[in-house]
């Protein structure tokens, strides 16, 4: 089962949602309170159902907020981000070789941030 682990950092408050073997799956904004990092993880366990707007192919369908974007940056590695209701990026990703790799990371989010427990490192 996954988890959150809340770290507090020089600048704030961050988490890091790891998979069941300890792989870190997603990471979030630096938060200026404990409780509003605590509100992020929620908002990751409401809105990890999204669907997913693919930006790496043409002509893409846009999708409205929640969601996860799948892009490509300027290594050419794929990461998503999940953007909230308010378009507001909650979680990202690592960088992937492979696309189908990214979105294994996204159905890993959505498989164990629903039920993953909350930490402190």
């Amino acid at each position: 089962m996954g988890k959150f682990v809340i770290k507090e950092t020089k600048k704030g408050f961050v988490f890091n949602l790891k998979a069941g073997n300890g792989e870190v799956i997603a990471v979030s904004e630096v938060y200026n309170t404990e409780k509003a990092c605590k509100n992020g993880i929620e908002s990751v366990r409401k809105n990890c159902v999204a669907e997913i707007e693919d930006q790496t192919v043409a002509n893409y369908e846009k999708l409205k907020n929640p969601k996860f974007e799948v892009y490509t940056d300027k290594k050419g590695e794929f990461r998503f981000r999940l953007k909230a209701k308010n378009g507001e990026i909650i979680a990202t990703g690592e960088g992937y070789k492979a696309k189908a790799s990214c979105k294994n990371g996204i159905k890993s989010i959505q498989k164990n941030a629903p039920e993953a427990e909350v930490v402190k490192a």
